[in-house]
Parts: C-alpha cells; structure tokens; sequence
C-alpha cells in the first residue's frame, strides 16, 4: 500500500459528524509526514473519500481560500452530518477526531 493510500483508509475511518486535522493524519501515517502535504493529498483524492470531514487544526477550512464554492460545499456536507461551527470554524473540542 502506498503513501496516499494509507492516507485515504485513514480518511475513510474519520465517523460522520466527526473531522480531523490535517497534521493529525498526517502524524497518524506508518510514516509520519506535515499537515501541509497531507493538505497536497487530499487535493487529489479520490471521489470516494469524506475529503470534507478534514479541517485545519483550529476547525478552519482552507478550502475557501482556494475556492469558495468547494469550501460552502464543505461545510454544508459537515453541517448535514450535524457538525456545528463557532463562526466559520468547526468546534474542535467536540467534534475531532483522533485518528
């Protein structure tokens, strides 16, 4: 099993309503690498990965910095799964992930 698709069995185990950060993945790999290539990764995953369920640390979605829509879709995909935000970040203390 290669790199990217450790990363996508582990994306694949994130639960509905739940999210993980970037570098939380990232360090949860066989072999650990930076939240910011795993951000590199998930920017080609396949289309069966919950790739909305993964957020910035502090509940942030980057996504929106590089295309709006594809961030309001992402939180609308998080808020149908009855993840809540404080603003525009998802409240990490109740809703992380630990993979």
């Amino acid at each position: 099993m290669n790199r990217y698709e450790e990363l996508w069995e582990l994306v694949r185990e994130i639960p509905r309503g739940k999210c993980a950060s970037y570098g939380d993945l990232g360090r949860a790999l066989p072999h650990p690498t930076t939240g910011r290539i795993i951000g590199r990764w998930m920017a080609s995953c396949p289309p069966d990965i919950p790739w909305w369920r993964v957020v910035a640390k502090n509940g942030a979605l980057p996504l929106y910095n590089r295309d709006p829509d594809q961030g309001a879709d992402q939180r609308a995909r998080l808020e149908e799964e009855g993840v809540q935000f404080m603003g525009l970040v998802v409240d990490m203390a109740t809703y992380r992930w630990w993979p």
